[in-house]
């Protein structure tokens, strides 16, 4: 009997020995434990490694074999020799060199590379792609340079953008030495390297990408050493048919980010094309993201986007697809009835209501604030998008069959009319899942054709921010806090929808909310509670609406209102009157900046002289992409960025004191991408404030009905800073980058 230690891929070691032999075909393993002495079957599946002290029978140890190395995902690596007869169904067999006989049975899911030994020049001379004389010119010149002290690992330091030191180590043979691979190998020189490298401009190139570009290997070559040196196989996807489980376990964006596509999936083993053997994060980050065991393949980039391009972009999805795809969901969500707050817990029995279900958790898991099903016109499937960090990204494509199905289920859960198919319907779902609550109000819009799209707009629960929280800038904060503490008087939020305008008016309210002052709120919906509030949902079904509301609360002896929104002339008449009444109101506008919200006040028809003397602020806000904490990298050109920056900030504000720091203080930040932020780079939204408070010539200028422009400047000089100044400071402090705060300011 064979006396073995197992490896599991939790870590933990068995001692034991086999009680049946050990075969070619087997996927398990029968093992009588040393401690327990008993008799106990692991599956090939949940093992790394098992170390045998003498070989299973019929494996010898004389005979042809490769020298290789090989690294477990345990982390452990080893130098073996791989025999010609040592390849199992589910993993190889390796000799430990000397002469303890000891053997090592690696499981493929356990393997985080393998590499032959040899150099990568003699593997392409012994397959005849590297002539002798080549060969050995290059391997002579390579020891020229040796001499020289040009060594390969200082010169290939630079290949590689910002690696990370403490990265250096595990990349060492997948990545800082391609540049070496390349050279032993005959197809490129050293003097090559270095020239390509002193050429470029900006951004610096990894190796193979790098000579690639110029034209001095194809890819083709670079890939068939790579494939050879880390015991991958070469594939061509021309030729291939992805399986539709395969295609099922990778997302399209995870599939685009690491440029890699899925081939087959059996049983836990799924085979992965990519065009970066080098890189091991790629079998890392899909082992962690599809928690099966990748086996990577190699083929070319140009392949693997025409094959995403491909069986992605059209790709229309079962329900049975996207049911495997997001397990387990549906079981753990309850629909919340309103009205007497009872609940009724639908079993999954239904492919639709756990596909709906599933949809929608899948959606506030992934931290979408809409859901967007779009049905494609006759026989076109159903597009389902998710609106994440303020961008539509696609997510699933339902098969047309199913469309009209999925939409009388939302209807169904919203409480609407499922026969009503010409008229707009609004309604709203609440679910219960893991202790969270979730609100989705439901937006049913008729559509050509007799199609009815639905955007579902994601409320959860939530509590107010503190004012620190609301990244307002030091020079905003202040003045925000100074005008809060007034005792009456008016304060807008304005800005577009989704924007955080009711974030920041409930962290107002939440600074000011004491024992002592009475607070009213009217909302639709009623999106952030908090103690002390005294919070209504207006319902325009019952023409219960904003002013209705504003109309109620003045007889209920407030000290503060807040309106979610001055909709039509009426509520902001009110509001302006009550705000000069002794009460401190606080509502929400849909302009750009600040000025326009004024002056949009005042072409409304609000008294310019009521609402110059009620006006104590207006804040203007946006929200932009913020840089991923989790992989932001300082940017190298700080001099460039900060002059750029600068040049901007004096565009818009001049001269103006106290807006341009120092050169010493700014800390520019590039995006990378991780596994945090999905490869993006961004993870997350920062806010952008403008900040029009009511000082005594603004109110002047609002009283003479002066134009937006004027108005603009003359708030500026009593300190006001724009929306774009505000987001370029955080583009010195190194929250966010210059494009994303283009993006959202003119």
């Amino acid at each position: 009997m064979n006396e073995l230690t197992i490896k599991l891929k939790t870590g933990d070691e068995i001692k034991g020995v086999l009680t049946r032999s050990f075969k070619y075909q087997d996927t398990d393993l029968e093992v009588l434990t040393e401690e327990n002495k008993e008799t106990l079957v692991f599956s090939l599946d949940e093992i790394c490694y098992i170390r045998f002290l003498s070989p299973p029978a019929g494996i010898g140890r004389g005979g042809r074999g490769t020298l290789e190395e090989v690294q477990t995902i345990a982390g452990e690596t080893f130098q073996v020799t791989v025999p010609a007869n040592g390849k199992f169904l589910k993993g190889f067999l390796g000799l430990l060199p000397g002469e303890s006989n000891q053997t090592i049975f690696f499981t493929d899911s356990g393997v985080r590379y393998r590499q032959d030994a040899r150099y990568t020049g003699q593997i392409l001379h012994d397959q005849g792609l590297v002539s002798t004389d080549k060969l050995e010119a290059a391997l002579k010149l390579q020891e020229e340079q040796a001499h020289r002290g040009d060594d390969a690992a200082i010169l290939l330091a630079d290949a590689v953008d910002e690696v990370d030191p403490h990265e250096a180590q595990r990349h060492e043979m997948h990545h800082a030495r391609v540049g070496d691979i390349l050279v032993e190998s005959g197809l490129v020189t050293r003097e090559q390297v270095e020239a390509a490298f002193k050429s470029q401009k900006g951004k610096k190139l990894q190796v193979g990408e790098l000579l690639i570009m110029k034209g001095l290997i194809t890819e083709e070559q670079l890939l068939s050493a790579l494939a050879t040196k880390f015991r991958l196989r070469f594939v061509d996807l021309e030729t291939v048919i992805p399986s539709e489980a395969a295609l099922g376990a990778i997302s399209e964006g995870l599939a685009t980010r690491l440029r890699v596509f899925p081939i087959s999936l059996e049983g836990r083993k799924l085979v992965v094309a990519t065009c970066a053997p080098t890189d091991l994060t790629i079998g890392d980050n899909l082992r962690f993201s599809t928690n099966f065991a990748p086996e990577l393949v190699v083929a070319p980039s140009r392949q693997i986007l025409a094959a995403i391009d491909k069986y992605y972009r059209n790709r229309v999805e079962t329900v049975d697809t996207l049911l495997n795809a997001m397990k387990g969901e549906a079981e753990s969500v309850t629909i919340e009835e309103e009205v007497d707050d009872t609940r009724l817990l639908f079993e999954p029995d239904s492919k639709i209501i756990s596909l709906v279900n599933r949809i929608l958790i899948d959606a506030y898991r992934r931290g979408a604030s809409d859901i967007h099903f779009e049905p494609g016109a006759g026989n076109e499937p159903l597009n389902i998008r998710y609106r994440i960090d303020g961008e539509c990204v696609h997510a699933h494509k339902v098969s047309a069959s199913y469309k009209g199905a999925i939409t009388v289920r939302i209807k169904i859960m919203a409480d609407l009319n499922i026969a009503e198919r010409r008229r707009p319907q609004s309604g709203k779902i609440l679910l219960r899942y893991r202790q969270q609550m979730l609100e989705y109000r439901v937006e049913i819009t008729p559509m050509v054709g007799g199609r009815e799209g639905a955007v579902l707009r994601l409320l959860a629960a939530s509590k107010p921010l503190p004012l620190a929280g609301l990244g307002l800038l030091s020079h905003n904060l202040e003045r925000f806090i100074d005008i809060l503490d007034k005792p009456h008087g008016i304060i807008l939020c304005v800005g577009p929808t989704g924007s955080g305008k009711t974030t920041t008016l409930h962290s107002a309210l939440g600074h000011i909310n004491t024992q002592e002052r009475k607070i009213w709120t009217a909302e639709d919906p009623v999106e952030i509670t908090q103690a002390g509030l005294c919070q209504v949902q207006v319902n325009a079904k019952i023409g219960f609406n904003f002013a209705e509301a504003l109309r109620s609360f003045l007889r209920a002896d407030p000290d503060v209102i807040m309106i979610g929104e001055m909709r039509d002339a009426e509520t902001s008449k009110i509001a302006i009157e009550a705000s000069l009444t002794g009460h401190l109101v606080f509502s929400t506008l849909h302009t750009n900046s600040a000025p326009e919200a004024a002056v949009r006040l005042i072409e409304m028809g609000m008294d310019p002289f009521n609402f110059s003397d009620a006006l104590l602020g207006i804040l203007a806000q946006r929200l932009a992409k913020r840089l991923c904490a989790a992989c932001r990298k300082p940017a190298r050109d700080q001099r460039q960025r900060y002059d750029e920056v600068v040049a901007a900030l004096r565009q818009i504000a001049g001269d103006r004191e106290g807006v341009i720091p120092d050169f010493k203080e700014a800390n520019f930040m590039k995006a990378v991408g991780c596994e945090e932020c999905a490869g993006t780079g961004y993870k997350g939204r920062i806010a952008l404030h403008e900040l029009m408070v009511g000082t005594e010539k603004v109110k002047v200028a609002v009283r003479r009905g002066v134009g937006m422009d004027e108005l603009r400047s003359i708030a500026m000089d009593e300190g006001m800073w724009t929306l774009k100044m505000d987001g370029l400071v955080k583009v010195l402090r190194g929250e966010t980058d210059l494009e994303q705060i283009l993006k959202v300011c003119m």
